[in-house]
């Protein structure tokens, strides 16, 4: 089978846009400090995504003080969720030679739901959910189905990146529709579909995906249509899109704070060059 059309067109305005974002926003940061940004915004987002009230700031503030913060209108169980998440990004982004199979699922799991899930569940920490899953409007297949067939839904991920035959950005959307109708874990099912997903492009190179709290609805519906009507081109472009849309939206900021393209291209003399009003 042929690549889609549409997918086609959105992946040669994904290259053109990712060679623009690599010279203007990627390449402009420490390695450390570019791991800190998607760090916390990754984890800011994600969690939001599934209810929890820390914003981005509030996520850097968490990041720079730990348990430290003083909480304002937050609970400690959302702290420790975020503070597990940057636990499971680290441990994933830091060890991007590790392969995609079950025992990386269940560790990402463990670090993820660490000092929350034995309070809200009452289950351990990497440990497979015992009954049927269901989230809001939503039943999941059958749950020891779902279970056995995590380690070749991992497996064959693999394969795929090790083949390079799909671009990577597609690899992870596909993955992330099959894991998230696998629904395997009693909680934390989003929130480490969206880490591995992230974990399949950095493995390839690729920017992370950010779905930021505000795509919910269209995000959720996009996953329902695509199981509904088993089409993986339809969550394959929203991940491309908001690829896109992102690093979009860095650049123009970049060029904003860089104060534009004349400044840009007169950087030998900025200093003499720049005029500050009181």
């Amino acid at each position: 089978m042929g690549i889609d059309s549409t997918i086609e067109k959105l992946l040669a305005e994904y290259k053109i846009t990712l060679e623009d974002y690599i010279k203007q926003v990627t390449s402009t940061f420490s390695k450390q400090n570019l791991f800190e940004y998607n760090e916390i915004l990754l984890s800011a987002h994600s969690c939001a995504i599934e209810g929890n009230s820390f914003t981005v700031n509030d996520t850097r503030e968490l990041k720079e003080h730990g348990l430290n913060l003083k909480l304002r209108d937050k609970s400690m169980l959302e702290a420790f969720e975020i503070l597990d998440h940057f636990k499971a990004f680290e441990y994933l982004f830091n060890n991007l030679e590790l392969l995609l199979n079950e025992k990386l699922l269940i560790d990402t799991h463990k670090l993820l739901t660490a000092n929350t899930i034995q309070y809200t569940k009452g289950y351990l920490p990497g440990e497979y959910t015992r009954s049927r899953m269901a989230t809001g409007d939503t039943i999941f297949p059958d749950h020891e189905a779902s279970i056995a067939s995590v380690p070749a839904l991992m497996e064959q991920t693999q394969q795929a990146m090790n083949k390079k035959a799909v671009h990577p950005i597609e690899i992870s959307a596909k993955f992330h529709k099959y894991f998230i109708y696998l629904h395997p874990f009693p909680d934390g099912n989003g929130r480490i579909g969206r880490l591995i997903s992230n974990f399949i492009l950095a493995k390839a190179g690729e920017p992370l995906i950010i779905i930021e709290a505000k795509q919910k609805p269209e995000y959720i519906d996009i996953l329902k249509f695509s199981h509904k009507h088993n089409d993986l081109n339809v969550i394959s472009s929203f991940f491309i899109k908001t690829s896109i849309s992102r690093m979009k939206q860095e650049m123009q900021q970049a060029a904003q704070n860089a104060g534009g393209k004349a400044n840009a291209e007169n950087k030998d003399n900025k200093s003499r060059g720049v005029k500050f009003i009181f």
